[in-house]
């Protein structure tokens, strides 16, 4: 494609309030393969970024990128997973709980998905790629890298990051199903964003679990509410971690890489009490109890 026969896409989310307007599902098609063909030249996608994001994307566009991201992904299978779709802007003020959560769940046989890649704007958080790289993984823990199973978006990180701001993307690449697992969990800071998820996910697994928490991300730290989406059923539960008497104060301050892998490796008791918590949401939201405290009991 050339920038010529790009234009008229561009144009859709690029000429201001009165002419943008929403792209078909069959535009919005050849408008992210020829972005992950790399067929068009890197101005006209970071203008066509910012014009999406400005004129708000529509759940047909977002539905038929994610259509083409299947296309390139390259799946990896994994049974017994539960696939967590954490953001790609990072954490900011709680550090990362998985791994401890993980080896809770080693013996109960629930693998645990993860994907990562390079940080991504706005928030400029801890990426959990970084978390990956530099601890050891439990063995029920799998991380796939952005730069392996899916490079041709990987390659917008540059473009990405020069902009500087929270783009479409961001939405859509939390889940992204390359181990092909049944349940999903990802979280939500904003209401709105649990309806888009429940529309854009509901149907591309058989479990779509949505966790309104801290900072976005599929990990309890405080009360929150928990959206569980089955066979077209929608139910809401809510967790406060005090009914457990857990007492934890999220940080004040931005903790630091150095930080949240010292307190994965030097966990305190309350945080230990959190990951099994955690772990317990996960075991009865998988149907190994009947409630979250038979769960948390268990360990």
């Amino acid at each position: 494609m050339t920038s010529k026969e790009f234009l008229p896409y561009l144009k859709c989310v690029g000429t201001g309030p009165k002419r943008n307007r929403d792209l078909t599902k069959e535009e919005m098609t050849v408008v992210m393969r020829a972005f992950l063909n790399n067929e068009v030249v890197h101005e006209q996608v970071a203008a066509f970024m910012l014009g999406w994001r400005v004129k708000g994307e529509s759940i047909e566009e977002f539905a038929a990128s994610i259509e083409v991201f299947d296309e390139f992904i390259k799946h990896a299978p994994l049974e017994n997973s539960i696939e967590f779709g954490y953001p790609y802007d990072g954490k900011v003020k709680n550090p990362y709980i998985f791994s401890l959560v993980a080896n809770y769940l080693q013996k109960h046989n629930i693998n645990l998905s993860l994907h990562g890649g390079l940080l991504q704007p706005a928030k400029e958080g801890t990426t959990l790629k970084e978390i990956c790289d530099n601890t050891k993984l439990p063995d029920n823990t799998y991380f796939y890298d952005r730069e392996t199973y899916f490079p041709e978006l990987y390659t917008f990180s540059q473009i990405r990051e020069k902009l500087g701001l929270r783009s479409s993307f961001n939405t859509i690449e939390k889940l992204l199903n390359i181990t092909q697992s049944e349940t999903a969990i990802i979280g939500a800071f904003h209401k709105p964003f649990v309806e888009k998820y429940i529309t854009l996910f509901k149907d591309r697994y058989k479990k779509l679990v949505i966790i309104k928490g801290n900072e976005g991300t599929p990990e309890i730290f405080s009360k929150c509410s928990i959206t569980i989406v089955e066979n077209n059923e929608v139910t809401e539960i809510k967790v406060d971690p005090r009914d457990f008497d857990i007492v934890y104060k999220k940080s004040t301050q931005r903790i630091t890489l150095e930080e949240s892998l010292y307190l994965l490796e030097n966990p305190t008791e309350e945080f230990l009490k959190l990951a099994k918590l955690n772990a317990a949401v996960i075991l009865f939201l998988n149907n190994k109890t009947k409630s979250i405290e038979e769960a948390y009991h268990l360990f």
